[in-house]
């Protein structure tokens, strides 16, 4: 039944003939639901053919549209502004200036049936209008429009859009997304506004592969509209951050730039780019920090797990974990026994391992935020090191300890992205390999291993500002190939193996607590694995058990629920029974090897996708290696040192996602 039916608030009896009170009354109401849309289908056919219209709306391009005053009062308080007042009750037409005809005839659609059409082609002018008209309903459908659209390519702009209506929801998503993607180079940003283009290169966590481009950019900008624009140079150069670009594009491209040699302004930021890469290189430790010199601090990035693996093949392998695991490039030479190390979760270090028998002290570096990633190599080692830690820190890599091949180390040697060079620091108090290294509060931690004759159980704790080593609390169990690593301020010790066998067990620290506690078992005892922290989660991945099975398993801890999980690894990835890996902007990159009776040393690189846990693979390196430490630095993956068939290595190659190499 359609219509509606309300009983009177007072009923009489049939029987007794009396005034029976409402509320003893039974009643029900009915709501046509359909009544609304048959009223608005009459009157929007009623404006289309112009009768009773009682207003004619006109358009700055003289197009007229007719409507009910009524109508359009109810629906837009723009309208009831403007039809209520006493002068403007009676007047039968109104002009709008700036506003588009044919968004205004599909506003007035909407008021009349509730529907819009929106497209890419018609949604700004629409937002625009539904603004003026203040329809609320259909401004905040266009913007959420735009925020799904929103691109490398449109994001300035959809920014600059939604700031000017007062679209905060658009405008801190587009926000947002700029800080996550490389839209400096884009058309949009030429035709900013020199406002804009300052809050944006001047923003700390803007995502640029390498300052160099924020210099481009800005180059490029000016002469876009050098006549109106030039005025503005000093201004924006400050905030271009000269001492980050590397002292090579400094002296071919800063220095002669023709826009910068005609300001004293721009002369004193080129004389405080080279005064800093001058003492970077004569006293890399006294540098102090301004914000040109200080790296911007992108977030928000997707998290990517790379793997290099040793396994019983010809190359090293390489995966990366991007929602799938996938090759990485691979990589030059083959490792064994080699480290990952991250910078600034841009630039990955693929350090040490034997290499065909010698003792070669072989880097790799390898750049995540190029568009064609490649292995690139960089300045050795000072010593050949197989089987030693890798630590990041102030954006600079160390490598600790190890085995040259015949003895264990205690030396430890720290490397800097912006020079390509290696400084020997403070040895430790002990001579150790197959550790861990861990950074907690700023200060490396150096976990367990193996002296020559025993396993270690003792920790020690380097502070670089001092370069001095000081001994912390030991652990409750010896752990030689154990993985250390932090979360959430809690330095942890996972697995390896002693006397007693491969180890499940797990130990925490905290300073300041200043000793170690027992959490949770792993599943599965393993030592030799590759361990990352992903989404807030402990990844442990692969890696072998007592009976040296390979474990093709992922376990993850959640420090929340002291619990852990398990997931399958593929079956093409952690084969091997050594395994690297290391956490960046873009990928999961994991590094795999293995000590058979038939030693292969491995240049392969791959990566993985913890969604869908799937591998890919990215470039070789130039050597095989195993043992090799490994670590990333603005978006560079550094390959470094450690053995193949050729013995130790000191070599280092790097990997940029640019060249593919």
């Amino acid at each position: 039944m359609d219509d509606t039916v309300t009983e009177n608030s007072l009923c009489e009896s049939n029987d007794q003939k009396e005034v029976i009170p409402f509320e003893k009354c039974e009643q029900k109401t009915y709501k046509n639901s359909s009544y609304m849309v048959g009223v608005f289908g009459v009157l929007q056919s009623l404006r289309k053919d112009k009768v009773l219209c009682d207003i004619r709306i006109e358009t700055d391009d003289g197009t007229i549209i007719f409507g009910h005053k009524i109508v359009l009062i109810s629906a837009s308080t723009y309208f009831c502004e403007h039809f209520t007042g006493f002068n403007e009750s009676n007047i039968d037409h109104i002009i709008i200036r700036e506003l588009d005809s044919n968004a205004l005839q599909l506003l007035m659609n909407y008021i009349y049936t509730g529907e819009i059409i929106i497209t890419e082609v018609n949604v700004k002018i629409l937002l625009a209008a539904a603004n003026l008209l203040q329809l609320d309903y259909v401004k905040n459908v266009c913007a959420e429009f735009l925020q799904t659209r929103l691109d490398a390519s449109n994001c300035l702009g959809i920014k600059a859009f939604a700031d000017f209506y007062g679209c905060m929801e658009l405008s801190t998503s587009s926000q947002t997304y700029i800080k996550n993607r490389e839209v400096v180079d884009t058309d949009e940003f030429l035709s900013l506004s020199s406002v804009e283009v300052i809050k944006l290169i001047s923003c700390n966590d803007i995502f640029v592969p390498l300052e160099e481009k924020i210099f481009e950019c800005v180059i490029n900008w000016l002469k876009y509209g050098i006549d109106s624009r030039k005025d503005f140079l000093p201004e924006l150069m400050e905030h271009v951050r000269l001492p980050l670009i590397s002292k090579q594009y400094l002296l071919e491209k800063v220095v002669d730039e023709t826009l910068l040699k005609t300001s004293p302004k721009c002369k004193d930021y080129i004389n405080e780019a080279l005064q800093f890469h001058l003492l970077n290189y004569l006293q890399p430790f006294t540098v102090s920090n301004t914000i040109r010199s200080t790296p911007r601090q992108s977030i928000g990035f997707q998290k990517v797990i790379l793997l290099l693996c040793y396994s019983q093949k010809t190359s090293s392998v390489v995966y990366w974990f991007d929602n799938i695991w996938q090759p990485a490039p691979k990589m030059s030479k083959c490792y064994n026994y080699g480290c990952l190390g991250v910078i600034k979760e841009q630039f990955v270090l693929a350090m040490g391992g034997f290499h065909l028998g010698s003792k070669k002290q072989l880097v790799e570096m390898l750049d995540v935020s190029s568009q064609s990633p490649c292995w690139i190599p960089m300045m050795d080692m000072l010593v050949s090191r197989r089987a030693f830690g890798v630590g990041s820190l102030d954006n600079r890599i160390y490598a600790i300890g190890g085995s040259d091949g015949a003895n264990r180390l205690n030396s430890v040697e720290v490397f800097d992205i912006n020079t390509n060079r290696w400084q020997m620091v403070t040895c430790m108090f002990t001579k150790r390999s197959s550790h861990g290294v861990g950074v907690l509060e700023n200060l490396l931690y150096v976990v367990g291993g193996f002296d020559g004759h025993e396993y270690l159980n003792s920790v020690e704790c380097y502070f670089p500002c001092l370069d001095t080593w000081i001994r912390v609390a030991a652990m409750s169990e010896y752990r030689l190939g154990c993985g250390v690593l932090v979360l959430d301020g809690v330095l942890y010790a996972i697995g390896g193996k002693n006397k007693s066998g491969c180890l499940k067990s797990v130990e925490a620290y905290t300073r300041s607590s200043g000793v170690w506690t027992s959490i949770a078992d792993m599943h599965f005892c393993r030592q030799y694995f590759g361990i990352v922290i992903l989404n807030g989660l402990l990844h442990v991945i692969g890696g072998y058990d007592n009976k040296k099975v390979v474990l093709n398993s992922i376990e993850i801890y959640n420090s929340k629920t002291n619990t852990w999980s398990l997931k399958t690894l593929s079956k093409d990835v952690g084969n091997g029974k050594w395994l690297h890996a290391c956490l960046l902007r873009g990928v999961l990159m994991v590094l795999e090897y293995s000590k058979t009776s038939y030693m292969w040393y491995l240049n392969s690189v791959e990566c993985y996708d913890s969604c869908l846990n799937t591998w890919t693979s990215v470039a070789t390196m130039s050597e095989c290696r195993r043992g090799c430490g490994v670590e990333v630095m603005d978006n560079v993956l550094y390959v470094i040192g450690d053995k193949n068939e050729s013995g130790c290595l000191k070599s280092v190659e790097a990997y940029t996602l640019s060249s593919g190499i």
